[in-house]
């Protein structure tokens, strides 16, 4: 008896209770009409945006975003003789070594070296810790290093094997970690330690200040045909993804289908690619980057497959790829598995190229030593720019001392590049993109 009346008791209270009514409906009401401004402002502001472009974290620059994706735009970017109002840009940096790379990595480094861009090199786990610790000290001791803060060493290690996918994988990491240190920068340019640049980083900055920032160049071009077959079809496995020493890909015996919902392309694995683009591939809005990283998990070479493959199966940037990777390579002919090693009697048709880098170099030839004479004017740690002001007299560094980094001091260089970028960007060559 007790405890029915204790349940009623309860019971009553409980029901008897309307307090709680008149804020659910106030918080009810107010939820509806945020809920109707969202809809309604989405469909009807002139700011709104698909799902896919409200993800976006990176394409905060309203000036950038108009008229985004225009040829006209970029030709008539290029071909005005004013200087550009926006602020002159930046490069992000990925230098890349194996055993035995460190000092050719410093070398490549301080070649292409400017106060205002972005540096990062990676080592692999094939380098002993010795020659790993050594760059990293390398890097920490030089003063203009330590003053600027714009050269980093990534810390982690990471096994590259040779035509597997664990390259492209340590490539997205550093993209990752520039993306994370600096918001600074306009394209990303992967450079390995066998490169060298054929022009100051004033020619290129100069040049690329004349650019439209959402060009990305990539030589590509579609695979079809009997290659579908013969690269796509094929699995290979990547032992650097599970083992601790280099090894060769390994070659499975099972072939599997064609993709259907994206076309494969393949091109130089030297990119230069903005830093829209590589966000994109990054934070994979709308997934495509992700479900194609993880075909090209299995795929012959993915990095001259990968980001052509993204660029040119995404509408918003497939009309950005230029077909060129700015570098020169020589191939025998026929060509064979890896391009020519670079010497003296290269040097006319290097220059003549009007690229701005070119591969593959020996260690040490006597050839890097000309460029850097007769093409960088270097001649103490790092190629002379206008930010370099301080004195020459006496064999002096005149890069110790830094004078303002958004002032250039183009030469020869930027003269041969902009005839280069005249013929790239023709109508003729732009109507073949992704095509």
């Amino acid at each position: 008896m007790s405890i029915r009346k204790h349940v009623n008791s309860y019971s009553g209270r409980m029901f008897s209770d309307r307090k709680w009514k008149i804020p659910f409906f106030v918080s009810l009401l107010v939820s509806i009409t945020l809920c109707t401004v969202t809809v309604f402002g989405l469909y009807f502001s002139p700011y709104g945006r698909d799902q896919s472009q409200l993800d976006i974290m990176s394409f905060d620059d309203s000036e950038e975003s108009d008229g985004y994706f225009i040829e006209s735009d970029v030709r008539k970017s290029f071909e005005s003789s004013e200087a550009s109002e926006m602020e002159p840009p930046r490069l992000a940096y990925l230098i890349s070594g194996t055993k035995g790379d460190s000092q050719r990595m410093i070398r490549t480094l301080q070649a292409v070296y400017h106060p205002r861009n972005q540096y990062i090199l990676h080592m692999d786990l094939e380098a002993p810790p010795r020659e790993r610790l050594n760059l990293t000290m390398s890097v920490k001791n030089d003063p203009t290093f330590s003053e600027v803060e714009n050269v980093r060493v990534m810390a982690q290690s990471n096994l590259v094997t040779y035509k597997g996918p664990t390259m492209i994988a340590c490539t997205l990491q550093a993209i990752a970690i520039l993306l994370k240190e600096s918001s600074n920068w306009d394209w990303f340019i992967n450079l390995s330690a066998s490169d060298y640049p054929l022009m100051t980083q004033d020619d290129l900055l100069y040049i690329f200040s004349n650019l439209s920032r959402n060009l990305n160049f990539i030589e590509h071009t579609q695979i079809y045909g009997w290659k579908l077959n013969q690269r796509a079809k094929p699995i290979i496995i990547d032992p650097g993804l599970y083992l601790s020493k280099k090894s060769d890909i390994a070659w499975t015996t099972q072939r599997r289908s064609l993709p259907t919902s994206f076309k494969l392309f393949t091109g130089s694995a030297w990119v230069i690619l903005t830093r829209s683009f590589v966000e994109y591939c990054i934070w994979g809005w709308d997934n495509l980057p992700r479900t194609i990283l993880m075909y090209y998990t299995n795929f012959v070479s993915s990095p001259e497959g990968y980001f052509h493959t993204v660029i040119c199966n995404t509408e918003k940037f497939q009309h950005t790829a230029v077909s060129h990777d700015l570098h020169y390579i020589a191939w025998d002919t026929p060509p064979k598995q890896h391009p020519r090693s670079l010497t003296m009697k290269d040097f006319g048709k290097m220059v003549n190229s009007s690229a701005p880098f070119a591969r593959k170099f020996h260690k040490d030839d006597p050839i890097l030593d000309k460029i850097d004479k007769e093409l960088l004017g270097r001649t103490n740690r790092f190629a002379p720019g206008a930010w370099c002001v301080g004195s020459s007299e006496g064999g002096a560094d005149p890069c110790s001392l830094r004078g303002d980094d958004s002032v250039f001091r183009p030469g020869p260089g930027a003269d041969r590049l902009r005839e280069l970028m005249k013929k790239l960007l023709s109508d003729d060559v732009l109507s073949k993109q992704c095509s």
